[in-house]
């Protein structure tokens, strides 16, 4: 065998692996990815009932129903609401009012079954999806939060 054809076995080989690494990766990537939507994005796309995605926006007042660990309640974008349930403990800071992204999969009835739950973590602090998703579907969201661009309204506030 000639150098000339070595060299193009090795460069072909060398080729191969790579192509295979590349798609193992890939392949390894789509089965841990996860999309984020709004509730307006749930009433524009379909979503498949087994498709894992995470759900954000704010708790919808007055809908929050606990019974023992069953927690139900609506994620609204001010442009749509979506209802949830999630069974087990949650966060500490979650409550009506308050921005939220759960993670789980749509049932075929239309109801958001949460597998995690995660509230914001201070008065100031919004996902940025949660936030860019508010933002798009009501441009007056902070004023109905009673907030400012830097965090809450000083009007509103009280000492």
């Amino acid at each position: 065998m000639t150098r000339k054809k070595r060299r193009m076995y090795l460069i072909g080989a060398g080729m191969a692996m790579l192509f295979a690494a590349a798609g193992l990766v890939l392949t390894a990537f789509q089965d841990n990815l996860v999309f984020f939507y709004s509730p307006s994005d749930l009433q524009e796309k379909t979503v498949e009932a087994d498709q894992r995605f995470r759900l954000g926006g704010m708790v919808e007042e007055g809908t929050v129903k606990k019974s023992g660990e069953m927690v139900r309640f609506n994620v609204t974008d001010y442009a749509a609401s979506t209802p949830v349930v999630f069974s087990g403990i949650l966060p500490d800071l979650f409550r009506e009012g308050q921005g939220v992204v759960a993670e789980g999969t749509i049932g075929a009835d239309g109801v958001f079954v949460a597998q995690e739950v995660l509230a914001k973590h201070d008065e100031n602090y919004m996902p940025p999806e949660v936030a860019d998703a508010l933002a798009e579907s009501d441009p007056d969201w902070k004023k109905k939060l009673g907030r400012t661009a830097e965090g809450v309204d000083p009007a509103q506030a009280t000492n």
